[in-house]
């Protein structure tokens, strides 16, 4: 199993960028898919985004597509989130997730979670 680490969360005006880290321990890292959750206050876990194992192939939710980008360092162990053009509605706590299966979407298809990051967007 791999332990997860988020970072990079903060306060940032509507319009700006933020760029979140997981930092992965362990050699397993480049056998998960990995994948970002958040969740606002009072909301469920909503699904974000997902990077396969390789960094090939990547997915969105619509209310990101084209403001955020999902990458990966297996070289570093490293998951990333650029989140660009943040509107207030991005408020959350960030979280990275992995999972065996790229094809995963329902937060309870990932086994390792980090302890979150809050990002918040003021207009």
């Amino acid at each position: 199993q791999v332990q997860l680490v988020e970072s990079g969360g903060g306060l940032v005006q509507a319009g700006g960028s933020l760029r979140l880290s997981c930092a992965a321990s362990g050699r397993t890292f480049r056998n998960y898919a990995m994948g970002w959750f958040r969740q606002a206050p009072g909301k469920e876990r909503e699904f974000v985004a997902i990077i396969s194992r390789s960094g090939d192939s990547t997915y969105y939710i619509e209310s990101v597509k084209g403001r955020f980008t999902i990458s990966r360092d297996n070289a570093k162990n490293t998951l990333y989130l650029q989140m660009n053009s943040l509107k207030p509605e991005d408020t959350a706590v960030y979280y990275c997730a992995a999972t065996s299966t790229y094809g995963s979407r329902r937060w309870t298809d990932f086994r390792s979670w980090g302890q979150g990051t809050q990002v918040t967007v003021s207009s």
